[in-house]
């Protein structure tokens, strides 16, 4: 599941930055990043089932892992976890409202701390 027009895909951002705000909010700098990617997952686990809102970027100048890196967001996904293929994002999956709610509300939280960090950053 795509979630459109959450504004994240409008901002570059220090990877530093972006780290710290989305650790706060829970995320996990999920393992799957290179030099020129980066992705955030927020674990939900409910009733022996378990999703992930991801959060990815890539680097537009610098790399990942240098302090002056700087990341492009992308549109965010949720996704449903399946043993042991992986997350599934496809349009056929359902999704638990009460996930689909607080993801709406963590991505919200998210564009808000990093349009305030933007908007005091020159980047």
């Amino acid at each position: 599941m795509k979630f459109e027009n959450t504004n994240l895909e409008n901002h570059v951002l220090n990877v530093n930055l972006l780290t710290e705000i989305m650790e706060e909010l829970g995320f996990v700098l999920a393992g799957q990043w290179d030099y020129e990617r980066v992705t955030y997952d927020y674990k939900f686990e409910q009733r022996n089932e378990i999703y992930y809102l991801r959060v990815q970027g890539f680097a537009v100048e610098g790399h990942v892992e240098s302090s002056k890196g700087k990341i492009q967001l992308l549109t965010p996904l949720l996704g449903k976890y399946y043993y042991p293929h992986g997350v599934e994002y496809g349009e056929g999956e359902n999704f638990p409202e009460s996930i689909v709610d607080k993801s709406k509300e963590l991505l919200k939280k998210a564009e808000e701390q990093i349009s305030l960090v933007s908007k005091f950053i020159i980047l």
